[in-house]
């Protein structure tokens, strides 16, 4: 069986969320059976793992409906998987596994940046009514989604014919010895700022938590920068405004707690990256935050900051951060990139029949 995985959303110097579970799945499905990565930009291969590789036009790209003709029938793989639901499918002489890893931009409308004016078009109206994406997913042989809560969601809107597999994102051991009590009084943040994140609620409920710094470590505008620090208490944010993976580890270990106000999330992998470095962690009391926290979480109202700050107090109470710290620990188990090759390994095996000596 011959298999491409489609990596032409890796980001070219530190990761974000679809590029973290590309590189993440793609290098644990190559321990399992040999892998072809599309790319779109040579780049890419210093946040990807060392594996064959062809090029083709970015995902972005107009010509992308006739991405199977114009590039991936001349490499004759037997399966395609894509991590966005976004691939081309016309003319392909190949299978097609697409993802859909949220239902997030139905429900907001800001279109995050970058994207020229034509791929904001589509993507407005994309996400107007789900028939665009029926459209597009009934074109693929089968489908994965991030997560059980958006599997449900999916479900419940018909958005899809095909079949509907889980294969969520995982996590490496961070190495990071447990901790007995939290080194610090800082909380760590990683995400966008887009509306669905809520930061807002954050800064708001520092003014419930004097002695606390909350650390906001992704990139972010002047505009949200500005906006975000005139609702906190002055100097109780640090806008880190982007960090290495080093930094990112540093700032986990040292951290009282990971949190988020989101009220609308596909995954969240950090969430996960926090529970492996042992990091207690305060959510938004949302569906989704259930299935990845679990116990190791103390979940508040998404709109309340103060029951923000309630909840960040209660892991002060004895014994209580190193409970919370131990349950993610254990937690994390659930979130495994060799289990999550495994289902993807599963899924492209029951689609391509195995071949005979007469087909070679």
């Amino acid at each position: 069986m011959k298999v491409i995985f489609d990596c032409r959303y890796t980001r070219f110097v530190r990761h974000d969320g679809i590029s973290r579970y590309t590189a993440g799945l793609v290098e644990a499905f190559s321990r399992l059976h040999p892998v072809t990565m599309l790319i779109s930009d040579e780049r890419q291969l210093a946040l990807l793992p060392d594996l064959p590789w062809v090029k083709g036009r970015p995902g972005t790209s107009a010509l992308e409906p006739f991405i199977g003709m114009l590039s991936l029938n001349r490499w004759k793989p037997d399966v395609v998987f894509s991590p966005m639901q976004t691939m081309g499918a016309t003319g392909r002489r190949y299978k097609l596994v697409l993802t859909v890893h949220d239902m997030v931009f139905y429900r907001i409308t800001q279109i995050p940046a970058g994207y020229s004016w034509y791929v904001r078009a589509i993507w407005r109206a994309f996400y107007l009514t789900y028939w665009p994406q029926r459209a597009v997913l009934s074109r693929a042989d089968a489908v994965v989604t991030g997560s059980y809560n958006c599997e449900r969601e999916m479900i419940e809107a018909r958005l899809t014919k095909r079949p509907l597999t889980v294969i969520r994102p995982g996590v490496d051991d961070s190495g990071v010895p447990q901790l007995a009590e939290p080194r610090s009084k800082t909380l760590v943040y990683m995400g966008t700022f887009q509306p669905n994140k809520n930061v807002e609620t954050l800064a708001r409920g520092m003014h419930h938590l004097p002695g606390y710094t909350l650390r906001l470590l992704s990139r972010i505008s002047p505009e949200d920068r500005e906006r975000i620090a005139s609702l906190a208490p002055e100097g109780s944010i640090r806008f880190d405004d982007g960090v290495t993976d080093e930094e990112y580890l540093d700032a986990l270990v040292d951290a009282a707690a990971m949190v988020t106000a989101c009220w609308d999330e596909g995954f969240g992998i950090p969430l996960i990256e926090g529970e492996a470095a042992g990091v207690p962690l305060v959510l938004s009391d949302i569906p989704l935050f259930h299935e990845v926290g679990g116990e190791a979480a103390v979940y508040f109202e998404h709109s309340d900051p103060a029951a923000f700050a309630a909840a960040v107090r209660s892991l002060e109470e004895p014994g209580e951060w190193r409970r919370r710290s131990e349950a993610s620990r254990a937690r994390v188990a659930d979130f495994s990139w060799d289990e999550s090759a495994r289902r993807l390994l599963a899924l492209l095996s029951e689609m391509v029949p195995a071949r005979t000596a007469a087909d070679h």
